[in-house]
């Protein structure tokens, strides 16, 4: 089954939680973007594996780049060419995640 872009009203009821936690939209493209930072290597690649047991389930793999401590994401749904509620589940499940490896 194909996804389906984020309506108007999608999009300010989903999207705005998203951007208030520091998701970024990505100029010229209909995609998010953000960045996270861990304490050391294997936070970060703890944290990408855990995202990447989800993503492999939902058949919908992030855009990322990790050196060291630090992971760059981007999500869009390809099948789409644009924002979808399956960015939204990724994108809240990364934040989760990353609070429990990013220390206080």
């Amino acid at each position: 089954m194909a996804s389906v872009k984020l309506s108007a009203d999608e999009r300010l009821s989903k999207l705005e939680p998203m951007l208030a936690s520091g998701w970024k939209l990505v100029e010229n493209r209909d995609a998010i973007y953000k960045e996270f930072l861990f304490k050391n290597f294997n936070e970060a690649f703890g944290f990408m594996s855990r995202t990447a047991l989800l993503a492999e389930k939902m058949d919908h793999h992030p855009e990322w780049f990790n050196v060291y401590n630090k992971v760059q994401v981007t999500l869009s749904t390809h099948d789409c060419n644009g924002l979808s509620n399956k960015d939204i589940k990724l994108a809240s499940f990364m934040d989760t995640v990353a609070k429990l490896h990013i220390p206080e």
